[in-house]
């Protein structure tokens, strides 16, 4: 480039081509964001759902769903609907654990001006008392050595591992509470 400089200030009009070595190379400096990123989303607690014999519907009432921006996982005990961008946020319905299996190949999501009909089909005919599965990890633990209020520990830890943000916020003000009033007890006793 200096010498084309010179080149032009000498008044040289032919100057020599720069060779291949001389030219510079274009740098990319454009950083490619991530795929996937980290994306928030907001807990559908409320909905209903219906069956029949052949399959489970559940009515989730969203405005503003567009089918295109719909992420599904359906497996034969579970499902995960993620709703994007729906009015600037990002809603999910989950079951992690159903009470019986459901067919992810036939199960789909149809969406509808004021909300959402999600299909499962069911794996074998029949009526489902609940949409939950119902475990026993869910009833207390009544073992008769152990201290009669740990099986309701056990129920109350399984519920805050388990529930939404309210209900753990809920459970930790009731837990709280509850220690405070042991702690003033005990300190009644010792005036």
């Amino acid at each position: 480039i200096l010498q084309l400089q010179a080149s032009k200030e000498d008044g040289n009009a032919a100057a020599p081509p720069p060779t291949a070595s001389q030219i510079p190379t274009p740098i990319s400096t454009s950083v490619k964001a991530p795929i996937n990123p980290a994306l928030n989303y907001v807990s559908v607690s409320s909905f209903s759902w219906d069956q029949d014999m052949d399959k489970v519907k559940i009515y989730v009432f969203l405005e503003g769903v567009e089918q295109e921006k719909i992420q599904t996982d359906f497996k034969p005990l579970s499902f995960d609907v993620k709703f994007h961008d729906v009015k600037g946020k990002n809603y999910r319905c989950a079951v992690p654990k159903l009470n019986k299996e459901i067919v992810p190949e036939k199960c789909k999501v149809v969406v509808k001006p004021t909300r959402v009909i999600i299909s499962l089909f069911k794996a074998s005919k029949g009526d489902w008392p609940d949409l939950y599965s119902k475990e026993d990890k869910l009833k207390p633990n009544l073992d008769k050595e152990q201290d009669p209020m740990a099986g309701i520990m056990d129920l109350m830890k399984n519920m805050y591992e388990e529930g939404d943000d309210e209900m753990k916020r809920t459970i930790a003000k009731a837990w709280t509470d509850a220690r405070s009033v042991k702690a003033e007890d005990a300190l009644k006793s010792y005036r």
